[in-house]
């Protein structure tokens, strides 16, 4: 998988099995809306018709159902039928299994995907999903030639016309997007220190005409970003703070997305043990989304300001290392008590927004991150945990989770109730609950939202992906299409305008409400 280049066509064009291996999948109700005339040019001459609608009226998808229609060269495998009201209609955690399990091997290779006009978006990147790109593996590596898979997307539905060149474009920005994003995850934090992730900054910056802003090492303490230099001025490689700017003519508002990108977290000196320690790597997976995301939204075009900001750090245990009770004062001027240097992600990110706020003047806040081991109790392997000071963009996040395959779904926000977690006699708050059955996420991400203030008058959401970053031993690019549908609507693209759940008509009075509001174009 770590050397498939992956290309989106809207005809990917006739060749027989043996020499172009396929793979077709959708909804059973879907495939059999595709004549014969359609598909037989990919399957043809060694798969017969009588063949393929045997195929598929023996199909039982249960939730998913698989078949073989000429050796390991041709196969067709069907989706759910239907889905429940938390799940995407795309199906697209079982588009990823899907490719995985039933794609048939070869050097040049052909999916063909299935589906309704509005699924195209969460399907596509579903595919990408599949393909990993970082490996280590020393026969990998020997093998220097390319592997090609090509995926048409044939559009069934009332809205069936096929992919223009632009909406193509954005498929292949996204699943550049995820596959980049799971590629950071992935690597190991000897080959993905602050450094290197810096260097995947740059890179990006340097593709889009964008020089990043950067704050670090002792830079970072002088500056005030007490959280960032605590948690990371134990490592070998100095912590950072980091900036990519979009500011198109005619913007009217600003949003920054806010990414925890812990290369490595030990736990510091409250360590973890040899069990959970594993794995750490993946605490930059906020970090990695946004990065991905950025990428594909900015050359999409984007209509306002957008900045991403990084907050990068390794939790490594040294001489220098925070050590519970110590007190540091973040960018926000309050002073956080420690007594868990494990719960080091929302110390960085509580210095990112107030940055966001104070720096980059946003009005709307978005953080994400692989912030609690609690979120997969709260909301799952699958969902996001989505919190935010407004139900708008509560519900904002968990269409766009159905539309995106991102799936999200809220915590409770309640601050009035929880943030007496963190009251702490010497300092304005503590950094971790006393009560670890309390709500635990939810508090978290309080924590974040406590040095914006809970009575800013902007748009802040937070994004808990600590469970779906990853799926088994592999990161997912999990987040990178949850930010390209949710901010869809101030894109140029029209797919992206499609799949994104803001700007939709509102009622009359919504409506006149709204209507001079900064915010009016995602709001």
């Amino acid at each position: 998988m770590a050397n498939v280049v992956l290309e989106f066509k809207a005809s990917a064009g006739d060749s027989e099995p043996q020499s172009r291996p396929v793979l077709i999948i959708g909804q059973q109700s879907n495939l059999q809306k595709i004549s014969w005339s359609q598909i037989k040019g990919k399957l043809q001459p060694v798969v017969s018709k009588e063949i393929w609608q045997a195929a598929l009226s023996g199909l039982t998808p249960n939730p998913t159902d698989s078949c073989p229609l000429y050796l390991n060269y041709a196969a067709v495998a069907a989706l759910p039928p239907r889905v429940s009201r938390h799940n995407s209609q795309s199906s697209a955690n079982f588009v990823s299994h899907l490719v995985r399990s039933s794609l048939p091997g070869g050097n040049n290779r052909c999916i063909v995907m299935v589906c309704e006009r509005s699924d195209v978006f969460a399907s596509s990147c579903a595919i990408a999903r599949a393909f990993p790109i970082f490996s280590r593996r020393t026969t990998s590596s020997r093998r220097a030639e390319k592997k090609h898979v090509t995926v048409e997307i044939m559009i069934v539905g009332e809205e069936n016309s096929a992919l223009d060149v632009g909406q193509l474009e954005c498929l292949a920005n996204a699943a550049h997007g995820v596959r980049m994003a799971a590629r950071i995850v992935d690597t190991p934090c000897n080959e993905m220190n602050t450094d290197h992730f810096l260097d995947e900054i740059k890179a990006v910056g340097a593709e889009l005409g964008i020089t990043p802003v950067i704050i670090r090492g002792e830079e970072l303490k002088h500056r005030g970003f007490g959280g960032i230099y605590g948690v990371g001025r134990a490592a070998e490689h100095p912590p950072a703070l980091a900036v990519l700017s979009h500011t198109p003519v005619g913007a009217t508002q600003t949003i920054a997305w806010v990414g925890k990108g812990i290369v490595y977290d030990t736990g510091g000196l409250s360590i973890k043990g040899k069990t959970s320690m594993p794995g750490m790597k993946r605490d930059c997976g906020g970090a990695a989304a946004i990065l991905g995301a950025y990428r594909a939204t900015i050359k999409q075009g984007f209509k306002d300001n957008l900045h991403a900001v990084f907050c990068l750090a390794e939790n490594a245990v040294g001489p220098t290392a925070t050590r519970p009770d110590d007190i540091h004062t973040l960018y926000s001027g309050k002073t956080v008590e420690i007594n868990n240097t494990d719960a080091e992600g929302r110390l960085v990110l509580a210095d990112g927004v107030v940055y966001a706020r104070k720096d980059l003047s946003a009005d709307i806040i978005l953080d994400m991150a692989t912030l609690t081991g609690a979120q997969g109790i709260s909301t799952g392997k699958y969902h996001a945990a989505v919190m935010t000071n407004s139900e708008k963009w509560e519900v904002a996040c968990v269409r766009a989770g159905r539309s995106s395959g991102d799936l999200a779904h809220p915590l409770v926000y309640c601050p009035e109730l929880h943030f007496s977690e963190f009251t702490s006699a010497m300092a304005d708050m503590k950094n971790s609950v006393a009560d670890r059955e309390n709500a635990q996420s939810s508090c978290a991400g309080l924590f974040i939202g406590s040095h914006l203030g809970f009575d800013w008058p902007g748009v802040w959401v937070h994004v808990d992906i600590a469970s779906p970053v990853h799926a088994g031993e592999r990161a997912t690019g999990f987040g990178v299409a949850l930010l390209m549908a949710l901010f869809g609507q101030a894109s140029d693209d029209s797919m992206l305008n499609q799949v994104s759940p803001l700007g939709a008509a509102t009622n009359t009075s919504e409506d006149k409400m709204e209507r001079d509001c900064k915010r009016r174009r995602l709001v």
